[in-house]
């Protein structure tokens, strides 16, 4: 059953509105930053007219919580998530904010994400069926989509604007944020993947690929002032699958837009505006997945 209406666009006026993403609407708070993850979704490359009751609230709770597991392995940049806790000009929007907030520090984004894969699947299936490598890195023949990999591994992309990220190799990554640079966040990806695949397969989820975004503070010393930004092992940011119906060998159900896609090609959308609409059922599903996922990492109820 949805409780609630879908949070699409958050309006908070005495508030400078720095943007609105795909999901997330970006405020000013002095030097900080509030970001609101609303309920909005996407797909293929597209914000679509209907929203998912909660998901914001699932993004930013389960980020705070992998946030708090990580946080001895490299900073972060949450402050707080509790609306109690933010500056008393926020609290006045306490009803809006609850559950689906953050109150970070500014940061300088790197200008690639760093994406680490141990399943090969989505665009890492495709470029391998062509080139039997995968941002470069060269796979053994005779994989299988959905196939565990070898080892994980680390392959960045640019930021895109609008549309698709683009895959690079490490080579061109490192000519974009330096050498050095580019080696600690490949390590922080790779240790942050693993610990998070241990996590989650004694919970039942497998965690195919996942993307994470780093920042700097202070001087950008790579040794010292990197900070995780954004969210952590969503089902927005990574491709999550139940573990008891892994089987290789073709797609595997995932707990993230599976539904919504799978509605939109089966009423054939030639993915242009305008935007379908999403059926209750399809919705109602989607949330479900949303939540499911939440709380078998977590072991929490949604607040």
């Amino acid at each position: 059953m949805i409780s609630s209406a879908p949070v699409l666009e958050t309006s908070l006026p005495d508030l400078k509105l720095l943007g609105r993403g795909k999901v997330r609407d970006i405020y000013e708070v002095g030097d900080d930053l509030l970001i609101v993850a609303t309920d909005r979704i996407s797909a293929f490359d597209y914000v679509l007219g209907t929203g998912i009751p909660d998901k914001g609230k699932v993004l930013t709770q389960l980020s705070a919580f992998w946030f708090d597991r990580i946080g001895t392995l490299v900073p972060h940049h949450v402050i707080a998530t509790d609306v109690s806790a933010f500056p008393p000009a926020l609290r006045a929007h306490a009803d809006t904010l609850r559950g689906r907030s953050m109150l970070c520090r500014r940061t300088r984004p790197l200008p690639i994400e760093c994406v680490a894969r141990g399943y090969l699947s989505g665009s890492g299936w495709k470029e391998y069926q062509q080139s039997g490598s995968v941002c470069g890195v060269r796979l053994p023949s005779g994989l299988r989509e959905s196939d565990r990999l070898p080892e994980p591994i680390y392959t960045p992309a640019t930021k895109a604007e609008t549309g698709h990220d683009i895959n690079i190799d490490e080579e061109e990554a490192g000519r974009i944020v330096g050498r050095e640079l580019l080696a600690r966040v490949k390590a922080l990806t790779l240790e942050i993947f693993r610990r998070g695949c241990e996590h989650a397969e004694s919970k039942g989820i497998i965690i195919a690929d996942t993307k994470f975004e780093f920042g700097l503070v202070g001087d950008g010393n790579p040794a010292t002032d990197i900070v995780l930004i954004d969210e952590v092992l969503t089902p927005d940011s990574s491709r999550f699958w139940p573990k008891d119906q892994y089987k290789p060998g073709g797609a595997v159900p995932s707990f993230d837009k599976q539904y919504v896609r799978d509605y939109l090609e089966e009423i054939r959308w030639n993915k242009q505006p305008p935007v379908p609409s999403l059926p209750e059922p399809v919705v109602a599903r989607t949330r479900e997945k949303y939540v499911e996922a939440f709380r078998r990492l977590s072991d929490r109820e949604l607040q």
